[in-house]
């Protein structure tokens, strides 16, 4: 009875259940004998032990941390470390069960290198530029880090920086950097707009003088086309009227006299109030009449020279 007690345990104590996503190392005589697979299993009762199972599931912590920029601000890190084991390998398996003493170190480790990567970088950038960088930071520290946990049996999968802060001392300041930046612009669309405007209104102003002049300058043209067509007008009808005087055998004088008692009748109709002298008497007129067929015999003897 008692014999198949101890057959019964000893058959026990030879299976082994592995969880799935989990792999078992056993030792003999504390040295590394083999890794089980998820299932069950045979073991040595006694003799081989469990030393440790590890998950090869994907695994996350939260870091907290702070970071010193070249310019000397303070830049507090809000992250997320997504990592898992490499692979399932004997020799993975056996870095990651025999590299550290505990999951404890091997997390102080993992962290404090995460944490050095990320103030290397930061403390060669300004922290004008640090908000810019997410993707950066995390590329820089996965290239620091690849090598470094690929030999712990590790594989950094992602990091993600969800916060990243300054000090409130640090955020006033950034704060009225921004706001005097919006400043500076809207003074400067401000500006812009008032020299487009007053461009505008320079270019219509130089516009309309142009326009004023060309009206003016053909409104003078057309004046003296006008004039000059008055005059043409009316030289045909002094000829004419001499012409036919002279073949009804009168003094073409009479033409002379008839404009000067015109002129008189204009001006004392036409004048609206303004003042002016003539001389009404007969010597007047006589010598009027004579400068009058003087000039008039000086018109007719130019042509002739």
């Amino acid at each position: 009875m008692i014999i198949l007690v101890v057959l019964l345990v000893l058959a026990i104590l030879s299976f082994v259940s592995v969880q799935q996503g989990t792999i078992a190392i056993t030792t003999v005589f504390g040295k590394f004998n083999r890794i089980l697979r998820p299932g069950l299993n045979f073991r040595i009762p006694f003799i081989e032990v469990i030393f440790k199972k590890i998950s090869v599931q994907n695994r996350s912590v939260e870091l907290g941390f702070q970071a010193v920029t070249i310019d000397q601000a303070n830049v507090n890190f809000t992250a997320m470390l997504l990592y898992s084991v490499i692979n399932s390998d004997e020799e993975t398996i056996k870095n990651v069960a025999f590299k550290f003493i505990d999951e404890k170190n091997f997390m102080q480790a993992l962290v404090r290198s995460i944490e050095g990567s990320v103030r290397a970088f930061v403390a060669t950038k300004k922290q004008a530029e640090v908000l810019i960088l997410r993707r950066e930071i995390v590329e820089a520290v996965k290239d620091q880090l690849d090598r470094t946990l690929e030999e712990w049996g590790y594989h950094l999968i992602d990091l993600q920086l969800n916060d990243i802060t300054f000090d409130e001392e640090v955020m006033r300041s950034m704060a009225k950097v921004v706001a005097s930046n919006n400043l500076k612009s809207a003074a400067e669309n401000e500006g812009q707009a008032l020299l487009i405007t007053r461009t505008k209104a320079a270019e219509a102003e130089g516009n309309f003088i142009k326009i004023s002049a060309q009206a003016e300058k053909e409104a003078s043209q057309l004046k003296g086309q006008g004039i000059a067509l008055f005059r043409q007008e009316v030289a045909k009808g002094m000829a004419g009227a001499a012409k036919e005087m002279e073949e009804a055998n009168l003094d073409a004088s009479l033409i002379l006299f008839s404009m000067w008692t015109e002129a008189v009748k204009n001006f004392a109709q036409d004048g609206k109030g303004n003042v002016i002298f003539l001389d009404g008497s007969v010597d007047g007129m006589q010598k009027t009449m004579k400068d009058m067929m003087a000039l008039n015999q000086v018109n007719n003897i130019k042509p002739n020279k």
